[in-house]
């Protein structure tokens, strides 16, 4: 048992390094092309937004949630059930998610300013967040089936895709920063798509794995499902606790939006230093002994 979390837990250690040099990479990019300055400020606060319905739908309070009901499936029933609530459960993530990200396009400015209050002084910073913001929403539906897919993975511990799907992110990123961006009218939208782009490749690469252990999810209706329920009843608890953190960051941004342009860029940039060590260790050991946890528990 040792053994096994050891390994699993350097394997997700080790992947979640790879993804903080580029992150680092990717960050140094953006500093190069960017600077701190309106156009990156703008940058930051919308791709915050679906950041934070992600903790909340995808890898945080969801996954705390969905992994032990899925090991418990996975220990008790067969695989036809489990494939089934594996159906329900993607089929509600995916309309829960679609109706988010059409609230959120539809009401971007205004999402916006909830978020940045200050840039309602700042007309440029404004315009230049609701676009991203508009571009960078399917980002949140995208991304959050990734993050299921990769629950998936993660409780019949296959750790090693799932922990490179940020990795994959990051070069896409700084591919399209140098490749495609600088050479753009308005480099700073380019980037927005490049995130688009990145959530798509993220979910796609993850479905080969799956398929070896015959669990390609098909969306059906679920929200009638017990199994799901029980993972909408667990995920509230796990809401606050991911919600907390989350809000602390976006309230850092929110003061930093009446602040003189920069000042969101290098709160941005600082903070991605200071969170290295918990990405490397506090959250690879928490995302390996928790499969290991509920199927004990089952």
């Amino acid at each position: 048992m040792r053994h096994k979390l050891w390994r699993g837990t350097s394997i997700v250690a080790s992947m979640t390094l790879l993804s903080r040099i580029m992150g680092f990479v990717r960050d140094a990019t953006m500093a190069i092309l960017f600077g701190a300055g309106p156009a990156f400020d703008a940058f930051v606060i919308a791709f915050k937004i679906p950041n934070l319905m992600r903790r909340l739908f995808g890898e945080g309070a969801f996954s705390q949630a969905f992994v032990p009901v899925l090991a418990e499936y996975r220990t008790r029933e067969s695989h036809a059930q489990v494939q089934q609530f594996v159906n329900h459960v993607a089929g509600a993530l995916a309309c829960a998610v679609a109706l988010c990200v059409g609230v959120m396009m539809l009401c971007a400015p205004q999402v916006v300013l909830l978020f940045a209050p200050g840039f309602a002084h700042d007309t440029a910073r404004l315009q230049l967040a609701t676009h991203m913001m508009t571009v960078m929403s399917p980002y949140l539906w995208f991304i959050a089936l990734s993050a299921f897919l990769g629950a998936v993975l993660n409780t019949y511990k296959k750790f090693a895709i799932p922990a490179l799907m940020p990795v994959v992110l990051n070069i896409v990123l700084v591919s399209i920063a140098w490749l495609w961006a600088r050479y753009a009218d308005i480099p700073i939208y380019i980037m927005a798509w490049g995130v688009l782009l990145g959530g798509f490749i993220q979910l796609g690469l993850q479905v080969p794995a799956l398929k070896s252990l015959q669990l390609v999810p098909r969306l059906a209706w679920g929200f009638t499902d017990p199994g799901v329920r029980r993972v909408l009843k667990l995920m509230v608890p796990a809401l606050f606790g991911v919600s907390v953190a989350q809000i602390s960051l976006l309230l850092d941004s929110f003061f930093a939006s009446f602040l003189k342009a920069g000042s969101i860029s290098w709160l941005y940039y600082a903070d991605r230093l200071i969170y290295l060590p918990l990405g490397v260790i506090g959250v690879a050991l928490a995302t390996v002994v928790l499969p290991y946890l509920a199927q004990y528990h089952s």
